[in-house]
């Protein structure tokens, strides 16, 4: 039995394919994948395995994702550590799942409803679509309204709402609040993007800037905007020729 396990975290992705091996021997874990976009292009490339074991939160989204643009017809375990409101789905549309943290003996399961089902299991992009807009809505509804930042020897929650802006410097992710005071953040701006809300906005790769924070924005040089914050800051922020629509848009709240 072939097998592709998508985790992004690394350590979680080789116990579990420990485990799986521990209790089927003969079973091979032909890939290990760690996000949405390495997925697909894996599946573009190769073969498709027997079983995939997924986990539903992937630093780029959702995984979901993944099989509403390829078509798969492998049976599909997700990993989760979603409620029951969330689980209630995966039953009604026939996919199965396990639950973290997961041991043994859920894995072992799973693997024998696979050999025991595995002609049966649903597999379509209506499905994969219909859970990822419940899980879409899931997260709105649990709108994350605090960020944690490393001060010291301490990791501290600053609210989404006295941030400022965020911005990378040397690899490293950085928030400024509206007081003036910077921290260093455990995470990537995609992820920030993800959980931050609509009074955000992505102006480059380096950027992620609160509505709040921006004084006025002015035309430069190749129809790029500059911009103009109510607190100082070190660089000037520019939105691409590319983005000044979208961030319009986004700045006059339409």
């Amino acid at each position: 039995m072939k097998i592709v396990i998508i985790e992004d975290e690394l350590l979680t992705a080789e116990d579990l394919k420990n485990t799986i091996l521990d209790i089927e021997p003969d079973a091979r874990v032909i890939a290990i994948l760690s996000s949405i976009k390495e997925a697909v292009f894996y599946f573009q490339k190769n073969e498709r395995p027997d079983l995939i074991f997924s986990d539903i939160q992937l630093g780029d989204g959702l995984s979901f994702e993944i099989f509403k643009e390829i078509p798969i017809t492998t049976p599909v375990i997700f990993c989760t550590a979603y409620d029951e409101y969330a689980l209630t789905a995966f039953k009604a549309n026939g996919i199965d799942y396990i639950l973290k943290p997961y041991n043994k003996k859920t894995i072992g399961d799973a693997l024998v409803k696979y050999n025991q089902l595995k002609n049966n299991f649903s597999n379509n992009r209506a499905q994969y679509e219909s859970i990822l807009n419940l899980f879409d809505n899931l997260q709105t509804k649990k709108k994350q309204v605090s960020v944690l930042v490393n001060y010291k020897d301490k990791i501290v929650p600053i609210r989404i709402n006295e941030i400022a802006l965020f911005y990378i410097e040397s690899e490293v992710t950085h928030l400024i609040t509206f007081d003036q005071k910077q921290y260093s953040v455990n995470k990537t701006i995609e992820e920030l993007e993800k959980v931050v809300g609509e009074d955000f906005f992505r102006t480059n790769r380096q950027f992620l800037i609160n509505r709040k924070t921006i004084k006025d924005a002015s035309q430069y040089f190749a129809r790029k905007l500059s911009l103009s914050l109510i607190i100082p800051f070190k660089e000037q922020i520019m939105v691409s020729k590319e983005k000044s629509k979208d961030f319009l848009n986004w700045l006059s709240g339409s």
